[in-house]
């Protein structure tokens, strides 16, 4: 979504929403952050949350009325249109990968994560592989000195290049990097028409890139890398109203088993999200299904914030942000909900 589409969307989002973002702020009676989480949410709770494939899974599952009650959805998703909205006071909690909440921190937001979704056997089932341009020859990390690679700062994907330069004992000095936008088939076009030599492409890109350039000598490479975090994260602010933040202790349990009906329903999945609501081919949502594994959702986010510190250190090297504490960005309440709410089925 542009910035021009966003910003009405915001303005509307925070028409519906109100003032409830900020009843906390101004509320004496705030739940402190330490405090237990409550777990009954009272009647006239609302939170707005934007987790688009979540909804569709809810809704296909037959659990959509049970958090229809205190959800308002939202069509948005991702570090930027998160942020915006965080900051208009429109969105209590948002789907991401990794770095978004990262970004969010340096930035002046205080945001927390609550849920945290990765995948087994990680290396096999990346989200990225490192896309090559057609006549380009990228076989090893080491190829890639000189080369014009594609980075997109604050996001996924712009992480990873840095990790992934770091891996292969290079700087950024030893590289071009340029600076583009990771939506869309952004980062494919730009391989095919040979503005960047290397570029990390995501999801179904990568099957259509190759489909489509790969005779021309389009391939792509493995980063052997971990790029396989996702989060739900929200501001502070909506964690210290007691209503809300009951209200997504409830919405990190549903996600929680939603996330496992997806995984035991692929047939299901691929016709009502990748057919019907994304627009994709049954022969690529299949080929999404098989290379995304199974998913793993811990009950202890150890090793996870072990992972993010590295990642931290690692963005405020090469960006002179402050380094941050990855487990400042957790807040712990909400270690065990989504994988004790699959245990149990839904609650």
């Amino acid at each position: 979504m542009s910035r021009k589409r966003l910003l009405p969307a915001l303005a509307l989002l925070a028409f519906v929403a109100g003032c409830g973002a900020n009843a906390a702020a101004d509320d004496s009676a705030k739940l402190s952050l330490d405090a237990p989480l409550p777990t009954a949410v009272p009647d006239g709770a609302k939170i707005v949350v934007g987790d688009p494939a979540t909804e569709v899974a809810l809704k296909l599952s037959g659990q959509y009325d049970k958090v229809s009650k205190y959800v308002q959805f939202a069509n948005l998703s991702g570090g930027p249109q998160t942020t915006e909205a965080f900051r208009a006071h429109a969105l209590d909690l948002g789907s991401v990968a990794e770095i978004p909440p990262i970004h969010a921190t340096w930035t002046g937001l205080h945001v927390k994560i609550v849920a945290s979704k990765f995948r087994q056997d990680p290396l096999n089932h990346p989200i990225y592989k490192l896309g090559v341009a057609p006549g380009v020859s990228v076989k090893t990390f080491g190829d890639l000195r000189g080369k014009k690679i594609a980075y997109s700062p604050g996001q996924a994907q712009g992480a990873l290049i840095l990790k992934v330069l770091k891996k292969a004992g290079l700087t950024k000095d030893d590289v071009k990097l340029v600076e583009l936008p990771s939506t869309g088939d952004v980062y494919a076009q730009a391989l095919a028409g040979k503005q960047v030599d290397v570029a990390p492409i995501g999801g179904v890109q990568i099957k259509r890139y190759l489909a489509k350039y790969g005779k021309d000598g389009a391939s792509t490479i493995d980063h052997g890398l971990r790029d396989d975090a996702g989060h739900l994260y929200g501001p502070v602010e909506s964690l210290e109203d007691p209503a809300k933040a009951a209200a997504i202790r409830a919405y990190v349990a549903a996600w929680g088993v939603a996330q496992e009906w997806i995984d035991k329903h692929p047939k299901e999945w691929i016709e009502g999200y990748y057919v019907k609501n994304q627009g994709l081919s049954a022969a690529d949502g299949q080929w999404l299904v098989d290379n995304a594994g199974h998913p793993d959702i811990p009950a202890d986010w150890s090793d996870a914030i072990q992972r993010q510190q590295e990642t931290i250190e690692l963005l405020a090297q090469e960006t002179g942000n402050k380094v941050i504490e990855a487990k400042d960005l957790y807040d712990l309440r909400f270690q065990t909900v989504a994988a004790d709410a699959i245990k149990g089925g839904a609650k």
